[in-house]
């Protein structure tokens, strides 16, 4: 079974529209909770609880997530104040519960809580895999955002894991593959 983390995809973080490739990022996400959904797997969305400053003070609009990403009753909510979701969070005992085949992580910011996600994931064990284009940050100071997302999808693939190496595959190719229930 797959289990689908969904990392800070919040209103606040999205209102500028200014991430790369956005509105196509968001649909993928949409696309593969979807899939894993009717595949019989679980998704799980990771909410940053943040403050005024960042517009993310629990339950306000800000922090909601982004319309265009649908939610289902099953999915699962976990919240997090730290990039890593599973820091100080309920992740790992639910994913001990839901005990999936493989994690697969996505979401915003790739080189903040995306980054953090994945390494935390393989520290623990998982089979983890991260859509390519699935994932999305802004451009840094220092780096054009595609240079930022292509950098992470190749550090990704080259992580020292203690079984398979993490899978890094664009989306369509997730989605075109029977869901793993």
């Amino acid at each position: 079974m797959d289990a689908l983390l969904i990392v800070d995809l919040q209103r606040a973080s999205f209102a500028t529209n200014d991430k790369h490739d956005q509105p196509a990022t968001l649909a993928r996400v949409d696309q593969l909770a979807h899939h894993v959904r009717t595949g019989g797997g679980s998704v799980i969305f990771v909410l940053h609880d943040g403050d005024e400053t960042e517009d993310l003070v629990p339950n306000s609009e800000g922090w909601q997530l982004v319309p265009s990403v649908h939610r289902d009753p099953a999915d699962h909510v976990v919240r997090k104040t730290l990039n890593d979701a599973f820091a100080g969070t309920t992740l790992a005992p639910l994913l001990d519960e839901l005990a999936p085949d493989r994690l697969i992580i996505c979401g915003w910011a790739t080189d903040l809580c995306v980054d953090s996600s994945v390494r935390s994931a393989v520290t623990r064990g998982y089979r983890v895999v991260v859509p390519s284009d699935a994932h999305t940050v802004t451009d840094r100071p220092h780096l054009a955002a595609a240079q930022v997302i292509a950098h992470h999808n190749w550090l990704w693939t080259n992580l020292i894991t203690p079984d398979e190496p993490v899978r890094v595959v664009p989306t369509a190719n997730l989605i075109s593959a029977p869901a793993r229930a």
